[in-house]
Parts: structure tokens; C-alpha cells; sequence
């Protein structure tokens, strides 16, 4: 168990394990248990009181939770200093357990190689999980993320251009279109008859342009 000493050199309190709520007036007990007991605090202290004990021995209930309140309240602020030192903590901690278990995968690779595949997805395991803690640990010191988005030409209606060099209008109205054109003496263009109109009166022949004469052939036919 470990102790702790103030600068006078006086021993601190014993620890205690009483979770003391405040006092609310017109709230009954039951209340109070149960707004401790939905506490994220409260409960965050309870679970570090238990698994920390191997290492710190016995830790102070209410010293846990009081604590916890003035992380919280940074945090709430816009600090994240804690948060950060957490995260970079963590991503440690994977990537020491990352290389045991590939040294455990490889004493086994010989013999035991059912043994030698769990430890290696084991240790892949706490890979993904080292990378997915520096992520989080970098979304948070650059919230803002850098998108690289193509250009989208899109020919009948507006365009975005995100980077690169954006293209005239019609050009990109031509390069949509197939090279393989609807016969267009028919019509003018796809899916549009040609419109034949009202109808016109017919037109007489002109009188001054008369029949041509019957065209002999050469005298010499063997020619």
C-alpha cells in the first residue's frame, strides 16, 4: 500500500472507500443515489479505484471523484491537454503491447504455429489500435481536415470546380457527347422531327425554260 506525506511530514488521511453526496434541499436520499449513480465521474472513480489498486493500493473515493471534476470542467473550457497526454500515453502503451505479442508470435512460429497465428493477430489488433489512437490524437490538434476534392463537369448544369484547371463550358458540352451523331439529314437533332410547317402553294414552271433537244450520239460509234 502506498502512502502519501504532506510537506510537513505528517501522514495523510487513510483512504476512504464512502462516496459522501451533497446535500440538496427538498431532494430525498434515493434521488441523490441515483444522480451519483448515472455520474459519469462517480462511476469513472469507482472503476479507477478498483484497477488502480495493484499499483496504488487503496485511493481515496471522493479524492478520485473531485479530481475527475476538475479534469472535466478543464476540458469543458477547451483545454485538452489531458486529453491530448492521454491519447499519447495510450498510443505507447499499444505499441509496447504490439511488439510483445509479435515476440510471442515468433517463439511459436516453429511449433506451435496455432499459438504463433493468434499471438500475430493479437499484435495486429493492437496496431490498428495504436494508428486509431494517433488519428484521434491528430483530428484533435488539426480539427479542421484538408479535402482534396476532383474536378466534376457536368454538361447541362452548374459546376463546381474544387482545383485544377476548370474547362470552357462547350467543351465539355462536346466531350459528353458521342461521336456516333443521329443521321442528321432527317433531322436536326436527336429526338426533334423537323417541323414541315404550313403548307405552301406550288410553285407554276417558268414558261421561258423549255425542253432540251434529244441528244444525238457520235458519228463515229466506233469511238
Amino acid at each position: 500500500m502506498t502512502k502519501t506525506t504532506d510537506k510537513a511530514g505528517a501522514s495523510s488521511p487513510e483512504p476512504s472507500n464512502t462516496l459522501k453526496l451533497p446535500s440538496s434541499p427538498g431532494t430525498d436520499r434515493a434521488t441523490l443515489l441515483a444522480r451519483a449513480a448515472l455520474g459519469s465521474n462517480v462511476r469513472a472513480a469507482i472503476t479507477t479505484q478498483s484497477y488502480a489498486k495493484p499499483q496504488f493500493g487503496d485511493l481515496d473515493l471522493m479524492g478520485l471523484v473531485g479530481e475527475l471534476g476538475v479534469q472535466t470542467d478543464a476540458v469543458q473550457a477547451g483545454n485538452l491537454h489531458a486529453a491530448e497526454e492521454m491519447l499519447f500515453a495510450q498510443a505507447h502503451t499499444l505499441q509496447a503491447l504490439f511488439h510483445e505479442l509479435v515476440r510471442r508470435a515468433g517463439m511459436n512460429m516453429g511449433e506451435y504455429i496455432n499459438a504463433a497465428e493468434t499471438y500475430m493477430r493479437l499484435a495486429l489488433k493492437a496496431q490498428s489500435q495504436c494508428r486509431a489512437t494517433l488519428e484521434t490524437l491528430a483530428t484533435i490538434k488539426n480539427p479542421t481536415p484538408v479535402t482534396f476534392v476532383r474536378q466534376a463537369n457536368v454538361a447541362h448544369g452548374p459546376q463546381q470546380v474544387n482545383n485544377g484547371v476548370q474547362r470552357p463550358v462547350d467543351q465539355a458540352s462536346r466531350a459528353g457527347k458521342s461521336e456516333n451523331r443521329p443521321n442528321e439529314l432527317l433531322e436536326q437533332q436527336h429526338g426533334e422531327r423537323l417541323d414541315g410547317g404550313t403548307p405552301q402553294t406550288t410553285v407554276g414552271t417558268d414558261p421561258r425554260v423549255e425542253a432540251m433537244a434529244e441528244i444525238h450520239g457520235t458519228a463515229n460509234p466506233g469511238r
